[in-house]
């Protein structure tokens, strides 16, 4: 399972240190948050999956139809295989912290896998996700740190769903923090400052 996604891997430096997974926006690659990662936190490992679906040549998670119009029966394929894939990784750094951040389509992949196996994950940034359904309660998400950032303006990622969406995971008892600004779907310097903040 760990080789079922083509991706970027480096060991945490011991024991202490965060074992990070990153996930892409479309378009993105394995290589989109290395240099970040790095900065953030230098002694962390990190875990960066490229996207399997090819939409027109960018790579992404899982299929869409329309934009914000998600194919429901491969968003659950690849949350499968994606939770499968970081449990093999989390396996062999077992006493390892995990943390994972994702932007955009990578964000929803990783909201996805959080919701349906939140134990994975120790702490959850989700920049500029998207979850246009209803997700079912998840009791196992109470107490765990959730970093949300959007734009208000966002085309992509509009402020109400996720607004919606950040009020679910406050039901489930989420340790939710929100970074929002009034631009649109770039992520500005104050969502990597609060990033910085809530990883370390």
């Amino acid at each position: 399972m760990k080789d079922s996604y083509q991706h970027l891997a480096r060991p945490p430096r011991d024991s202490a240190s965060p074992l990070v997974f990153a996930f892409h926006g479309t378009g993105g690659d394995q290589h989109q948050f290395d240099t970040l990662v790095r900065d953030l936190l230098p002694d962390a490992g990190l875990v960066a999956p490229l996207g399997d679906v090819s939409e027109a040549g960018a790579a992404r998670f899982f299929r869409r139809t329309g934009e914000g119009v998600y194919d429901m029966d491969d968003l659950a394929r690849a949350t499968g295989k994606m939770a499968g894939f970081v449990a093999a990784h989390c396996a062999e750094a077992p006493d390892n912290p995990v943390y994972a951040l994702g932007y955009s389509n990578g964000a929803n992949i990783l909201a996805a896998v959080m919701m349906a196996q939140p134990a994975l994950f120790d702490r959850v940034a989700l920049l500029h996700p998207l979850i246009p359904w209803a997700p079912a309660p998840q009791p196992g998400l109470s107490g765990r740190p959730v970093l949300v950032t959007a734009g208000a303006r966002d085309p992509i990622c509009p402020w109400p769903l996720t607004a919606q969406f950040t009020d679910w995971l406050q039901e489930q008892g989420a340790a939710v923090t929100l970074e929002h600004h009034p631009g649109g779907h770039e992520i500005r310097q104050q969502e990597l400052a609060a990033l910085a903040q809530f990883l370390q």
